[in-house]
């Protein structure tokens, strides 16, 4: 029976790449509004970055490096569906108080 040898090149690109599944079922979660798959893309994610935590740029071959944009890209495009999601919750929120944000503030600045 053979050892294995580490491989840290391979190892990295498995990460990158189950990081990459793990931000498109994020993306997933997020279109159908699903909480416990939110959670566990969550904890995946948390995961992978501390496995990749230790990995510099140094290391990075051209396939890592699109990999790593890969990955980046998919988070931004998740960042701007949350972000889009609690703004559309804080109007809604806003809506049923009947007071515009802005007023409250002001409000709350002379009160």
């Amino acid at each position: 029976m053979t050892a294995r040898v580490p491989n840290p090149q391979a190892d990295l690109s498995a990460n990158l790449r189950q990081m990459i599944a793990v931000l498109e079922n994020e993306r997933q979660a997020l279109a159908a509004l699903d909480a416990d798959d939110l959670f566990e893309a969550t904890r995946a994610k948390e995961a992978l970055c501390e496995a990749l935590e230790p990995v510099s740029g140094a290391h990075l071959t051209p396939e890592t490096r699109e990999l790593v944009e890969t990955a980046r890209q998919l988070n931004d495009v998740n960042r701007r569906v949350r972000n889009l999601l609690a703004a559309n919750v804080s109007a809604r929120i806003e809506a049923l108080g009947g007071t515009p944000r802005s007023a409250y503030t002001a409000q709350t600045a002379l009160g």
